[in-house]
């Protein structure tokens, strides 16, 4: 059954065969779709509805309950996200560092830079703490930039300029991720993040966590307001493109809605506490998704399968090692116990959220 599903959403479809030829990959492409209907509806447009789904059913079930793994002190659903979450910020490597194009174009970003930085948060408690914090907030906005640049492939599928409507999906995404956030359930488990800072005596920060829940509902309201007139002001602008030419991408819309459906119900009411499941799944199950589209070429050829009928298949399971075996060690280490080890993590997270804003430039036709 598995193997007929794999099949049908091409993820491990040899090169050659007649299940998805140059033709039909033309056709889908007029079609607008980026990789055919069935791996795009259940990955990337459907995604968000499908991680809802499957939160809402594993709430209070025995694995979102039981903590019997590797004495771990949460449920074994959490170590099975953390581990997941973790495999997906791992795998930028396949494109940043094995992608010869790519890493020859930024070759200072993916050496000198980590190394700089690992040991600035490995000699710096003040630089750690600072990290630790951005993490945070930096994977909110980087969330949505996936959103974002799906949803501008999709725009490009359809024929559309690159630039048209850019600026109007960067803000619509931040706010699509970052509104519920900070109008919703979820705020103080963002911004309590800030009470890392006693670590290193800032106790101005250690202050904002206090002033957003006493201001919470005004917040709320703020988010609500401007939030309500920038979507009037979104679809008045591409109302307007639309007039010029601008050419509707079916595959978009969905994709926006049912993202904005699943943030709002998430992150703004957070049902059975579920909210962090949610959002994390589908945008780590996107990423897995968008790597494996993207590089499964590359990674044949690195392991020297290429043009082999196994090539696939080994690929595919180098990206499942490499990807959970890191998920799997971040969430069994004791981070605690070595300030170098939590520099490391906190690393490879940042450099993910990094790398992602400039290896999958539409712009420069990299995608």
């Amino acid at each position: 059954m598995f193997a007929k599903l794999a099949e049908s959403l091409s993820l491990i479809v040899p090169a050659g065969s007649g299940i998805l030829g140059e033709n039909v990959r033309a056709k889908l492409g007029k079609q607008g779709y980026i990789v055919s209907p069935a791996y795009d509806w259940f990955f990337f447009i459907g995604s968000p509805l499908l991680a809802l789904g499957l939160g809402l059913l594993l709430a209070g079930s025995p694995i979102d309950r039981d903590s019997a793994l590797f004495d771990y002190d949460k449920s074994i659903l959490d170590f099975l996200l953390g581990a997941f979450i973790f495999a997906h910020l791992v795998i930028v490597i396949f494109r940043s560092h094995l992608n010869r194009k790519i890493f020859n174009l930024y070759p200072m970003r993916f050496t000198l830079i980590p190394l700089v930085l690992l040991l600035c948060m490995g000699l710096s408690t003040h630089v750690l703490v600072f990290c630790s914090v951005l993490v945070t907030f930096w994977d909110v906005y980087h969330s949505g930039m996936q959103t974002f640049g799906l949803s501008r492939i999709y725009d490009g599928r359809a024929g559309n300029d690159w630039k048209a409507g850019r600026g109007l999906d960067i803000w619509l995404n931040i706010l699509l991720y970052a509104g519920p956030i900070a109008a919703g359930a979820t705020l103080m488990d963002h911004v309590e993040d800030f009470y890392e800072f006693e670590e290193i005596g800032a106790l101005f920060f250690t202050q904002i966590p206090v002033y957003a829940e006493s201001n919470a509902s005004y917040l709320s309201w703020a988010v609500i307001t401007v939030g309500s007139l920038f979507l009037v002001y979104y679809l008045l602008r591409y109302w307007q493109l639309y007039r010029q030419g601008y050419k509707v991408s079916p595959q978009k819309v969905v994709l926006l809605l049912s993202t904005a459906a699943c943030s709002i119900y998430a992150w703004g009411f957070n049902p059975f506490g579920m909210a962090f499941f949610i959002m994390n799944f589908f945008h780590a199950l996107q990423y897995f998704a968008i790597v494996w589209w993207a590089e499964k070429g590359n990674m044949t050829r690195v392991i020297g399968a290429e043009n082999k009928s196994w090539g696939k298949p080994a690929a595919f399971g180098l990206l499942m090692t490499v990807g959970f075996g890191y998920g799997f060690w971040v969430e069994s280490a004791e981070v605690n116990d070595s300030a170098w080890l939590y520099a490391f993590f906190l690393l490879i997270s940042l450099m993910h959220f990094w790398y992602d804003s400039f290896v999958w430039s539409v712009a420069k036709k990299q995608v």
